[in-house]
């Protein structure tokens, strides 16, 4: 499903329009990245928990040349989904 579908389908189930239901999707979308941005975490209960860890900086090799390269340390965004959305999986 990619964001048309999802608006698409976000408008049919709460009966408002679609440029209505991609205001309310650039919401949330908006309002999780400056959430975890901040260093806090989002728990939608029964869906699941959006939370930021930090990735370490590694040696990794270049494939084509086989040369070691330093990867930087960086902060990434996880998902761990909920009891819920797992058991209807």
């Amino acid at each position: 499903m990619n964001k048309a579908e999802l608006i698409a389908k976000i408008s049919d189930d709460a009966g408002i329009t679609k440029t209505q239901a991609n205001e309310a999707l650039d919401s949330f979308v908006d309002a999780v990245t400056k959430t975890l941005k901040k260093g806090d975490k989002v728990t939608l209960v029964g869906f699941g928990t959006f939370t930021v860890s930090k990735r370490a900086a590694r040696n990794g090799r270049n494939p084509q040349t086989g040369e070691v390269i330093k990867i930087k340390a960086r902060k990434v965004a996880r998902f761990k989904a909920g009891k819920e959305l797992s058991s209807k999986l």
